[in-house]
């Protein structure tokens, strides 16, 4: 079965359902002379829908002209064909559905106690630790998702205007070598030139800041522009990533990276820190 193309889709199709409300979906398709599994497919996000099906379909809900202005934005941008669409099967589906929201946001707050953030990553450590995941052990399929996750960086910091990147980062990545001695040097090299572009900060929270709110979990925090969506939370476990949507949840976790932010130390001392990280390891 196809996927959605992107979040945008699926939020349309949240959206249409809630306003049929308690109209039988097949009293709409006859109204509107389509099938029933036409609206289905458009509600379930299987497919997209124009804009002349949405008015009429807005228009039956009995929704006003000048309230249709986001919802035609959803429907225009669930139309157009992700960048990662040939290599969705290699992806799993959490991924697919986490390279759909990273795409619309505006900003991404991450707080990562294990590996360096996606975004940030050289293609020699991306591999390391794709090539160290549960569920991977074929080649191609690692080669696909290690373009997936270059293409990643390469599209974030491309967008206009362009987003912003907030990370904070458990010192002990600094010391994890994946990949090798080496491959970490130059890892650490592409953090430091990342800590120089104008949208990206990153902080290290240092050993010694002892308990905190990040104990339990690596998250991150995405945010898009104003008026088009609420924050989305996504965590990864070993079968997937995990996405929060709830209001209250996603303030907890907003709390808890101010909370980091706070015990981390600043960017400038940051930056000494992962220099001095580099400098030990290449000797």
């Amino acid at each position: 079965m196809a996927r959605p193309t992107s979040t945008a889709r699926r939020e349309l199709g949240g959206e249409l359902r809630r306003l049929r409300g308690e109209r039988r979906a097949v009293d709409v398709a006859t109204a509107l002379g389509w099938s029933e599994s036409k609206l289905s497919r458009i509600e379930t996000a299987h497919t997209g829908i124009t804009e002349s099906d949405l008015d009429r379909l807005l228009t039956l809900y009995g929704v006003r002209v000048e309230e249709r202005g986001r919802l035609r934005d959803l429907a225009r941008r669930g139309r157009v064909r992700a960048w990662w669409t040939p290599y969705r099967s290699s992806v799993p589906d959490p991924y697919d559905e986490y390279l759909a929201l990273e795409a619309d946001a505006t900003l991404i707050s991450e707080w990562e106690a294990q590996v360096m953030p996606g975004l940030l990553q050289t293609d020699e450590y991306a591999r390391a630790v794709i090539e160290t995941g549960a569920d991977v052990d074929d080649v191609d399929v690692i080669q696909r998702r290690l373009d997936v996750r270059m293409g990643r960086a390469e599209r974030f910091f491309r967008k206009d205007p362009e987003p912003r990147l907030d990370v904070v980062l458990d010192q002990g990545v600094l010391l994890r070598e994946v990949g090798g001695r080496q491959v970490l040097v130059r890892q650490l090299e592409r953090l430091l030139e990342a800590t120089e572009q104008p949208g990206v900060a990153v902080q290290i929270l240092p050993f010694e800041a002892g308990a905190h709110a990040g104990l339990t979990e690596s998250f991150l925090v995405l945010e898009f522009g104003e008026g088009t969506r609420n924050p989305v939370v996504h965590s990864e476990g070993l079968t997937g990533g995990h996405f929060r949507v709830k209001p209250e949840e996603i303030d907890v976790y907003q709390e808890a990276f101010d909370d980091l932010r706070e015990r981390a130390l600043s960017k400038e001392e940051s930056r000494t820190v992962i220099a001095e990280s580099r400098d030990r390891l290449a000797r």
